[in-house]
């Protein structure tokens, strides 16, 4: 009955990280060029991958699962964020709130399952190495592909569906993205729905995948100790660096935005949400890039500049 006497809340209004024109202007060119390497970054190692046969493994297929994401998680923040650092007005409709709060969770949720997956190639590659092409067929990374975003989606975004959150009070969000902790501290009625969703959520899409991938590689360390050769050892703990770094960048942020969150949302968590959604996306096709060999063969070769020169070497040929 309360709620009925009350106005409902139709948009907000994002607070971002400051109102100082100069320091906007300063973040806009700073953020501006992370999202352009965010794009170029990500897009290069897709494309790479797609070019070079020697890349058409699983190992690869899910990395661009994951550049994928990257871009996606970005592009999900980074073009509002940009635009309201140079405006006025930094309204955000009901409707924009929520839908840019579900993708957020969503995207999340998959990369999590996706680190996971990754593990679980890596794990199959160097404990089982002669068996890897049976285990790891492209039937069952499809398989995996489908479960894996389609799961997440049900997952991440079925609790708020079920139960859409109401606002009739604040409409002021002390952050620069509609996220649901941010989303909860001025949401009415009961919340203890929410908050349960989001144990039960992050317990099987945080948590889970978590334990899997120390599991995994703990079994990893082990099959390596067991390598004989020091060249093989480090060609094993080579492949599983990359991908080691990316998990640790990721799941840090993660765990201090919603492990370590406290009773009330705290302002300093927006800055955490910004490593996780401008930071970590610029730096993983960096660490695939540098620390990956195959890669580091394919971009070495030009891969890309060949095939468009392909009509030029043709026609030198006939010539």
């Amino acid at each position: 009955m309360e709620l009925r006497n009350q106005t409902l809340v139709n948009h907000f209004i994002l607070i971002g990280f400051s109102q100082n024109l100069q320091t906007c202007i300063l973040l806009f060119v700073i953020i501006f060029v992370l999202y352009i390497l965010i794009i170029l970054g990500n897009g290069f190692l897709i494309v790479t991958v797609l070019l070079t046969p020697k890349l058409h493994t699983p190992m690869y297929y899910f990395l661009c699962n994951l550049s994928f994401l990257d871009l996606c998680c970005s592009s999900c923040s980074a073009p509002k964020l940009l635009f309201d650092l140079l405006s006025e007005n930094r309204r955000i409709s009901l409707i924009g709130c929520l839908i840019q709060m579900n993708f957020s969770l969503f995207l999340g949720a998959t990369e999590c399952v996706l680190l996971a997956v990754m593990a679980y190639d890596r794990y199959i590659a160097i404990c089982s190495p002669l068996h890897y092409t049976t285990i790891m067929s492209w039937r069952l990374c499809g398989s995996i592909t489908v479960i894996m975003w389609s799961g997440s989606f049900i997952v991440s975004t079925v609790p708020t569906m079920v139960r859409p959150l109401i606002f009739c009070r604040e409409n002021t969000l002390n952050h620069f993205v509609c996220e649901i902790l941010a989303l909860l501290e001025v949401a009415c009625g009961d919340l203890s729905f929410y908050r349960i969703s989001m144990v039960v959520v992050g317990f099987f899409t945080l948590l889970s995948p978590l334990a899997f991938i120390v599991v995994t590689y703990i079994c990893i360390i082990i099959s390596i100790l067991k390598i004989h050769s020091v060249q093989g050892r480090s060609k094993a703990f080579s492949t599983c660096a990359s991908h080691l770094t990316v998990v640790l960048m990721y799941y840090v942020t993660i765990i201090i935005m919603y492990i370590g969150q406290k009773k009330s949302f705290s302002c300093y968590l927006k800055y955490i949400a910004l490593i996780y959604a401008v930071f970590t996306p610029v730096l993983n096709p960096v660490i695939y890039s540098l620390r990956n060999n195959d890669v580091k063969e394919a971009v070495r070769k030009g891969v890309i500049v060949p095939i468009g020169c392909s009509d030029c070497s043709n026609h030198h040929r006939n010539t």
